[in-house]
């Protein structure tokens, strides 16, 4: 019996609701979103910087089951913008600085309209050549950026995470292949913790996994690095990757990279740098020469949603020969035979654990022509300063310590109280100080200890706003001392 048999003529002269919208709804909706996301950011300088007050029970308030008739889109809209988005960390604004803020550019938000509403895919380069060119070109200025050849490829991604779990793959298949069991990792305590979830996924044993001592300003010290090394050649084992820092997540620290680097082809390990916070800063030239050394790594992670001000969203990872990206992720199928790809161009998807994906260059392609590099060299030579500024002002006010000279454009701090527990104290002070609405900031332990960070990397930040920051800071003492 036919299918068509199951259905009467007139259900299937029916058509199905139309998700077309015509050319007047779009233009409405689109004109009535982007007047609430201009508004919004028209008014960030006066909107709290966290706002989580009853999150929970506004969050499980929100629980609903899926809609079986539509709402109109001004409702939701209204919805979004009222109830969604303020109840939040406010990660856009001038005067949050903690975590690793970036800021999310306004016109990289028109490109991932642009890119997802064309729905264009550049996965494979035949499908959408122009646009795959595109993402390339980008890569290929993050490599120019970078110091390294013309042989490099790279991939975006949705964050360091991913950029991270196929770099050490990358490592893994060319230098141990089949043989992981013996495979060893070395990093100082200070590496972000995502390298570590990326060699537990890569199929490196958590006892593989080697986090070793760093000096009093919490970068790795080289000779732990060897010493490590030739302990476990000693046993049998094989060390195959070494990963530097530039810019840890906790101060800023940027490790010894020439150091790292010789002792990596000395015992010939694979050299990752962790740029994903502090890489770019290698576009000025304070930075640059903070980073010497970074050129000489095998591979590096850099996210553009951090050290770029792009959205969130979108990583990188760049292989100074490209060629052993692709071995280690390259797989073919039946269904994929129509592909082709000419001589210079790349398929993203042989380079990739992903064969779907956005056009993610797009974000950063388009600010990058919009601004030019210049602007954005001045931006994170301005976050240098600003960051330094804020550390004199600590060194100098009393009461104040900073428990690292900053590398970068982290500046970890913390309140000697003159009474009572310094943890306590200024676990209490951080508390009063997101919850004031007036500044956001985050906390670290280092060396066991409770210690504020204040990050200053958004595009928003200036002088102004640091000033501010110090004030509420120190405005925050006076009150959480009565």
């Amino acid at each position: 019996m036919s299918t068509a048999s199951f259905l009467s003529k007139e259900k299937m002269k029916q058509a199905a609701t139309n998700l077309e919208l015509s050319e007047s709804e779009m233009l409405r909706m689109g004109e009535a979103c982007v007047h609430a996301v201009v508004q919004h950011i028209v008014d960030l300088p006066d909107s709290p910087r966290s706002n989580l007050v009853n999150a929970v029970e506004i969050s499980r308030s929100l629980r609903e089951p899926p809609p079986e008739n539509g709402t109109p889109f001004e409702t939701l809209l209204l919805f979004l913008m009222e109830k969604v988005i303020p109840l939040s960390i406010n990660s856009a604004h001038p005067t949050y600085m903690g975590y690793i803020p970036g800021g999310g550019l306004f016109p990289s938000a028109l490109a991932d309209l642009l890119s997802t509403a064309t729905n264009r895919y550049v996965g494979a380069w035949f499908a959408a050549p122009a646009a795959a060119r595109l993402e390339t070109n980008v890569l290929e200025w993050f490599a120019q950026w970078m110091g390294y050849p013309t042989s490099a490829r790279g991939i975006t991604t949705t964050g360091g995470s991913l950029a991270c779990l196929s770099a050490i793959v990358t490592a893994r298949k060319h230098l141990l292949d089949e043989d992981i069991s013996r495979g060893v990792l070395y990093a100082s305590n200070q590496t972000h913790h995502s390298l570590m979830k990326s060699a537990m996924l890569a199929g490196i044993s958590e006892r593989n996994i080697r986090l070793l001592e760093v000096d009093r300003n919490f970068r790795g010290m080289p000779e732990r690095f060897e010493d490590a090394i030739k302990a476990d050649l000693a046993k049998g084992l094989k060390p195959f990757l070494l990963i530097g820092n530039a810019g840890t997540t906790n101060t800023g620290a940027i490790d010894p990279l020439v150091a790292l680097a010789e002792i990596s082809r000395k015992y010939s390990l694979w050299y990752h740098i962790d740029g994903a916070y502090g890489g770019f800063f290698n576009l000025c030239e304070e930075g640059k020469r903070k980073l010497q050394g970074i050129a000489q790594s095998d591979s590096i992670v850099l996210d553009p949603h951090k050290g770029l001000f792009v959205p969130y969203g979108c990583g990188s990872l760049l292989v100074k020969e490209g060629e052993l990206l692709r071995r280690a992720h390259m797989l073919t199928a039946d269904y994929m035979q129509d592909q082709f790809t000419p001589e210079g161009e790349i398929n993203f998807t042989d380079h990739s654990p992903e064969l779907s994906r956005s056009f993610r260059g797009l974000k950063v392609w388009l600010p990058l022509k919009l601004f030019g590099v210049q602007a954005f060299r001045e931006n994170l030579a301005e976050k240098l300063h600003l960051a330094q500024w804020l550390y004199q002002r600590f060194l100098e006010e009393p009461g104040f310590e900073c428990l690292a000279v900053p590398d970068l454009s982290v500046v970890a701090f913390r309140y000697r109280p003159k009474r009572g527990n310094i943890d306590e104290f200024n676990r209490r002070m951080l508390k009063h100080i997101n919850e004031s609405g007036r500044l956001f900031l985050s906390s670290t332990l280092l060396n066991g200890e409770f210690v504020i960070r204040a990050c200053v990397l958004s595009f928003r930040t200036h002088q102004a706003e640091v000033e501010e920051a110090f004030e509420v800071v120190k405005a925050a003492v006076r009150e959480v001392e009565i």
